[in-house]
């Protein structure tokens, strides 16, 4: 589904990522481990298409997809990527159900079709009665589950989650991860995951160790 061919990225005078190879299936859920300044953010991002790599190559579906313009990137994020990030990065102005409707109403016109696919996943997601709700009011734990149905509105192929517990305990951390493997069983998705927690990594198909910009 994904691979990565030789991939190297230097940010100034920091080699941060050092001929990555790496191939991801459909379906898997894979964890990206290693100490910070590793290159997993930096790897995410370019599995995302959010940054380009120095050289190498990016392969989604067979297609090299590498050097794709400003237009065919936004079409490719839109409907192949979704992000899930540590600090949720939620509009604190919109509800819970207006932040999950939101990158679904810059991909469709149909409002009304966003609204009951956010409405369905917040039901998954057991969060339907903070639909009303802004931010500021929900849990942790809340914020991450609307930020989960947030990446999921738009079908996409691909989940992205970086330090998706971090901020969260240890009882909310557990119940994220096996969100994760529900939603894979549910709605087919693959999830590539950085993570520092060596016990909730144990939870996925795979886990890839990054040390010094190199998987070992």
């Amino acid at each position: 589904m994904i691979e990565l061919r030789n991939i190297n990225k230097t940010y100034k005078t920091h080699h941060v990522l050092k001929d990555i190879n790496l191939k991801v299936h459909e379906n898997e859920i894979i964890a990206v481990e290693g100490s910070s300044g590793a290159g997993k953010t930096t790897l995410l991002k370019i599995i995302g298409k959010i940054e380009n790599p120095d050289s190498g190559k990016v392969i989604f579906e067979n297609k090299n997809i590498t050097n794709l313009n400003s237009s065919e990137l936004q079409t490719f994020r839109n409907k192949n990527i979704g992000f899930i990030f540590q600090f949720h990065h939620l509009m604190p102005e919109f509800t819970a159900l207006e932040n999950i409707c939101m990158p679904g109403y810059i991909k469709y016109k149909d409002k009304k079709i966003i609204k009951e696919k956010a409405l369905e996943l917040m039901s998954f997601l057991k969060i339907e009665n903070q639909k009303n709700a802004f931010p500021e009011y929900m849990s942790g734990g809340e914020k991450q589950r609307v930020a989960i149905a947030r990446s999921l509105i738009n079908n996409p192929d691909v989940i992205l989650a970086d330090e998706p517990s971090g901020n969260l305990d240890t009882i909310q951390s557990m119940e994220i991860y096996n969100l994760f493997n529900s939603l894979r069983k549910q709605y087919n998705q693959t999830f590539i995951i950085v993570t520092h927690d060596k016990e909730l990594s144990k939870l996925t198909d795979k886990t890839v160790f990054l040390k010094d910009g190199k998987i070992i």
